[in-house]
């Protein structure tokens, strides 16, 4: 899973770089114009719109991509995760629900952590502990959740 993740994560730094020179570009016709770029008859608001509409197309198909081929196979972003290149992975580890948590600059998923951890809880993943994670021990399910969600009170 961790090739697609990373390919997925390269796409969205990509897009987020080509929205930060748009985000560039809109902030120097600001400085020059101010709120008389938005209309219509000032010089430049054509690429004013231009660029504005990059930005709405770059979000969207950000949020396509989360959705789509993240969250959609319960892979969840912490907080600051899109940021850091920082993923949580579900499984269960002696009966109970955790995360496995992944970083884009390790090799390998090499760490884990409670559901209420977050980073700074997490811990390497022993050999013992390795052979436990997501074997047959789920925890019973009170009712499945919506498609594309994690209950993390399961």
């Amino acid at each position: 899973m961790l090739p697609d993740v990373r390919a997925v994560l390269d796409e969205i730094h990509g897009l987020r770089d080509a929205a930060r020179s748009k985000m560039d570009q809109l902030a120097v016709l600001d400085a020059l114009w101010g709120d008389l770029v938005s209309q219509s008859a000032n010089p430049d608001h054509e690429e004013y719109m231009q660029h504005r509409h990059s930005l709405a197309e770059y979000g969207r198909a950000i949020e396509e991509l989360i959705q789509g081929r993240l969250i959609g196979r319960d892979i969840r972003f912490p907080v600051g995760g899109l940021e850091h290149g920082l993923v949580d992975f579900p499984t269960t580890l002696d009966g109970r629900w955790v995360y496995l948590c992944w970083q884009s600059n390790e090799p390998r998923v090499a760490y884990w952590h409670e559901l209420s951890g977050g980073y700074a809880g997490r811990r390497r993943i022993t050999a013992r502990q390795g052979q436990r994670l997501g074997r047959s021990d789920d925890p019973p399910r009170r009712e499945d959740p919506a498609p594309g969600t994690f209950d993390e009170s399961r």
